[in-house]
């Protein structure tokens, strides 16, 4: 779903526009980043996990808020890569290095966030099925 205007050098004018060029960015993203569709697989696997075992509103409010955050760190983190590899041009450089370094660190913390959030909400209610 390629928009028209590839070439836009200039500011959205409409909001459909801006929609366009979102969109296109997500689908790049997904195509392009093997760890985004990892995280959007083991986010299906929560939500799938969530239906299941019929969690509370507040347990869907934290494994929401786990799956964006991870989902927005991985943009974030694909955003820092493209723009130092933009800037570097294929040359090393420490502080590039560290920028990237960074960026993934904040998707670790962030994957780190979800992980625990799903152990604390689906560990005991598998337990319990496991266990009886």
């Amino acid at each position: 779903m390629a928009s028209p205007d590839r070439h836009q050098t200039e500011k959205n004018h409409h909001f459909i526009q801006a929609f366009h060029h979102a969109l296109d960015g997500i689908i790049d993203t997904i195509h392009h980043e093997p760890n985004m569709r990892y995280h959007l697989i083991f986010a299906l696997a929560a939500l799938l996990c969530g239906l299941i075992l019929q969690i509370s509103r507040i347990d869907w409010l934290w494994i929401t808020l786990a799956i964006f955050t991870v989902i927005l760190a991985e943009f974030a983190n694909t955003i820092a890569e493209s723009l130092t590899d933009l800037i570097t041009r294929g040359r090393f450089d420490p502080l590039a290095k560290r920028v990237k370094d960074v960026a993934a660190g904040a998707v670790v913390v962030a994957a780190l966030f979800a992980v625990i959030t799903g152990l604390l909400i689906f560990g005991p209610r598998i337990w319990t099925l496991v266990t009886n």
